[in-house]
Parts: structure tokens; C-alpha cells; sequence
């Protein structure tokens, strides 16, 4: 199983499977082909489909250094993948025979079709849940540790710069406001939200609301194609970060300790990646936002000092409870209803912990139960429900029912 480091890519937004794994098979053709006159790149499945809105032909004509035609072909179905595209050059106006042919598999990265996968190594023998489990526990020791022991002394030193990118996000987000692009005209919510202070506010209700004010502003940094850290992809960037420095704030946890918190989420979202997919085209929603929620609740359970039962129970927990959640992003953009769903999802990841601080020794589903149930159930969607924009809220939307909000 390979590194942490594959979930927590820093980069621009709205989407990883959508721009930055294009952008970065665009960039690995074009240094292959850089004698070509222009190139041509044709886009089949969800990034046909959502594309536009994702901006995917932006994405890979800023790398592309010469003219680019796009095609968006959304009747080819005959697909290795739901997010393929095909790259040609062009030389004296005549399109190459052969081509690149790409598949974006979530997460930023990609596959190529015909070669081997990037030459990875493989940082954990152990593959399942169950398998680090048992290692911990019989050698004594915290999933935290496991990571670190596994990973080098140097994984903190990368997770200290995730952690800044994640707080520079919020604070981003927090200090502007404005209207996001795209054309939905949303307003950005999560300076309003974090300033909406009452004298009679409850501490329940201030956690939602500063949680969610922090969910909020990396979310509308990602659709304003901020910069963010996937966790474990750029569209459910911001469930992770809003809870921890919330707890932060609220408990005092030196940075190190945050550091080792998001050392086991990765490993979740390692463990999902691996058995399972974080490709909202692949799988829906809850591959994104599941898995991101998952991750979040692994990450407090880790950061309160829980064991690891209860780290696994609340992780369930999380994931369990967004089972089928479908992407239908409205215009193919990362804003309606993916903003909101990163702030519900921040708050289940806190109560997902809550119960399982009182319930793991009744638990009847393991954590890899559910990361196969998942990738089971994805693959049984329709594909209307799978980043098409073809179906659900998207569908409604573009039939003009819709309200403010």
C-alpha cells in the first residue's frame, strides 16, 4: 500500500479528478511530444459530462504551451474508466494515429493505458484494516506510530506543510467574500457565517456554526480554484481541516499533535484509495465525502487519545451513514450542493466520534466492510448519480426548479 502522501496533494481547485489529473497527463504528453504544431484532446465519460463545468479544458490548456482542440464526447460508453480522455498531436493539420490514452482515477492521479503504474513504492506490507489492527495491537503501539514507523520520522515534516496549507485555506476563505465563478452566482457564506455571533449562543451551536464556517471557507476556496490540500479529494477538501482546527482551538492540541491525527487519517483514506475508490465519477459522493468524513473521525478519535476500536468504530461510523450518497453537482460545478455537504459531513465526523467514544465494544460492521460495501454500491449506481450532472438536484436545476439558497 503506497504513502499518505498520494491522499494530500496540495494544489489548485475545483477538482482533482478533473483538472489536476488532466493537467497532469496534458504535462506528461506534451514533454513527450513537445514537437508537435497543436494537440488535441478528446474527453469521454464524466469529464465529457462535467467538464466544462469543472474546467477541465482550462486545466489542461494552461499546461498544454500551444493551441489545444478539446472535444467533449459524451456518447462514447465503451469506457476502461469514467473519467477517460484520449491525447493526439497535431502536425501540419494532420491528427497523429496514435495517441495517449489517460484515465483520471481520483485523488489527482492517473493511469496510462499501455504502461505500467508510476513505479510507487510500497510503504505498507499490511492492506486492510483489520491486518494494521492486529500489528498495532500486538506490537503496542498507536495507528499513529504505525504510520510514522512505516512512513520515516520525515512524513511529520510533509504533514507540517499540509497542515499550513489547510490553515492558510481557512483563513483565505474566511477574509473574502464575494460571488464564486461559474455562473450560479452562489455567495460565498463563510465570512458571513463565522461573524454571526449571538450573545445567547449556545456552545452546541457556536461548534456548529464555527465549524461549519471553516468547512465553508475551504470548500468556497476549492470552487474559486484556491489553493487546497486534497483529503482526500479537492471537492470534500474541507471536511478534515474544519474539524481539526476547531478541536485545536477549542482544546489546545500543540501542532504535533495534529500532525499524528492526520497521519491516521490518511492511513484511512490509504485503506480506501487501495480497496476501493475516492472517485466521485467512479463511485458517487460517498467515495469523496464518505471517505473524507471517515478520515475527519479517525482523526479526532486519534487526536482524543481513543484506542483503536473506537478509532475504527468512529471511522465506520462515518462511512457507513453515506452509503449511495450520489454526486450530481449542478452544471458539473463544485459548489451546489458539494459546499454544504463538506460542512454536514465536519459535523458527522464529530458525532460519529461521540458515539463511538460510548458504543465500539457493540459494533457489529468493521471499517473494511464497509470500504467494500462502498466501491459495491457505487459501481451499482446509475451513472446519472455518478459526476455526470445528468440526474438528481443537477437534473432538477437545469429543468428550472429550483430556489434561492
Amino acid at each position: 500500500m503506497r504513502s499518505i502522501r498520494d491522499i494530500y496533494k496540495i494544489g489548485k481547485g475545483p477538482s482533482s479528478s478533473h483538472t489536476m489529473g488532466p493537467a497532469k497527463a496534458m504535462s506528461i504528453y506534451v514533454s513527450e511530444n513537445p514537437d508537435a504544431d497543436s494537440y488535441e484532446v478528446i474527453l469521454y465519460g464524466s469529464l465529457a459530462d462535467t467538464g466544462r463545468g469543472h474546467g477541465t479544458d482550462k486545466a489542461i490548456e494552461s499546461v498544454a504551451g500551444k493551441p489545444v482542440k478539446i472535444i467533449f464526447n459524451k456518447e462514447k460508453k465503451d469506457l476502461p474508466h469514467e473519467n477517460t480522455m484520449d491525447i493526439y498531436s497535431v502536425r501540419g493539420g494532420v491528427r497523429s494515429e496514435g495517441y495517449m490514452r489517460v484515465m483520471s482515477v481520483g485523488g489527482g492521479d492517473i493511469e496510462i493505458e499501455g504502461r505500467e503504474a508510476s513505479a510507487c513504492e510500497s510503504i505498507y506490507p499490511e492492506s486492510t484494516f483489520a491486518e494494521i489492527s492486529a500489528y498495532c495491537k500486538s506490537h503496542g503501539i498507536r495507528l499513529s506510530d504505525y504510520v510514522i514507523m512505516r512512513e520515516g520520522e520525515d512524513i511529520l515534516t510533509f504533514l507540517y506543510t499540509v497542515w499550513e496549507t489547510m490553515e492558510n485555506a481557512i483563513h483565505d476563505g474566511l477574509t473574502t467574500s464575494g460571488i464564486l465563478p461559474g455562473g450560479l452566482e452562489v455567495e460565498r457564506k463563510a465570512q458571513h457565517l463565522f461573524n454571526q455571533r449571538h450573545m445567547d449562543e449556545s456552545p452546541t451551536t457556536r461548534e456548529n456554526r464555527i465549524v461549519c464556517a471553516y468547512a465553508y471557507a475551504v470548500s468556497e476556496q476549492n470552487a474559486d480554484n484556491g489553493t487546497i490540500v486534497t483529503a482526500p479529494t479537492c471537492g470534500a477538501c474541507a471536511v478534515l481541516p474544519s474539524v481539526l482546527k476547531y478541536m485545536q482551538e477549542k482544546h489546545g492540541f500543540k501542532d504535533a499533535e495534529i500532525f499524528r491525527a492526520l497521519a491516521v487519517a490518511g492511513l484511512i483514506g490509504t485503506l480506501v484509495k487501495k480497496n476501493a475508490s475516492i472517485s466521485g465519477a467512479e463511485c458517487g459522493c460517498q467515495a469523496e465525502i464518505g471517505t473524507a468524513c471517515s478520515m475527519a473521525s479517525a482523526a479526532l478519535a486519534e487526536l482524543f487519545e481513543m484506542g483503536i476500536d473506537q478509532i475504527e468504530y468512529a471511522a465506520e461510523i462515518a462511512f457507513e451513514h453515506h452509503l449511495g450518497l450520489t454526486c450530481d453537482p449542478i452544471c458539473g460545478l463544485v459548489q451546489i450542493p458539494c459546499i454544504e455537504r463538506n460542512a454536514v459531513a465536519a459535523m458527522r465526523a464529530i458525532n460519529a466520534v461521540s458515539l463511538a467514544n460510548f458504543l465500539s465494544g457493540s459494533r457489529k460492521i468493521s471499517l473494511d466492510m464497509v470500504i467494500t460495501t462502498m466501491y459495491e454500491t457505487g459501481k451499482d449506481l446509475s451513472n446519472h448519480y455518478r459526476e455526470t450532472s445528468i440526474g438528481g438536484l443537477a437534473k432538477l436545476y437545469g429543468r428550472g426548479e429550483q430556489n434561492d439558497g
